[in-house]
């Protein structure tokens, strides 16, 4: 199973990234995925998460309203579009594929390697 991040990068305060997970080795539409972060210092957080048909959403009180997490089962990606970026939003962030339903906590058996956001102020 591979999971590969991309999509992040450097970007000034209330601006807007969308974050790509490409899944391969495993039936995607069987798996709830997940978007958690780890900033500077910080242990790993829960960022977002989607259930395997997409219906059912789970939010941060941290970036509700501000991302959105969403998937094409078609092409075995879930994404992340975060808009009003602020820099709190800092992190290496990272998704997670989980059979069964979703969880708000890091129980997810696979991981990608992370990529890197950077909000300037």
């Amino acid at each position: 199973v591979q999971l590969v991040e991309s999509g992040g990068g450097l970007v000034q305060a209330g601006g807007s990234l969308r974050l790509s997970c490409a899944a391969s080795g495993l039936t995607f539409s069987r798996y709830a995925m997940g978007w958690f972060r780890r900033a500077p210092g910080k242990d790993r957080e829960f960022v977002a998460t989607m259930s395997k048909s997409g219906s059912n959403t789970y939010y941060a009180d941290s970036v509700k309203g501000r991302f959105t997490i969403f998937r094409n089962n078609a092409k075995n990606t879930v994404y992340l579009q975060m808009n009003s970026l602020k820099p709190e939003d800092t992190a290496i962030y990272y998704c997670a594929a989980r059979g069964g339903s979703t969880s708000t906590f890091d129980d997810y058996g696979y991981w990608g390697q992370g990529t890197q956001v950077t909000v300037s102020s």
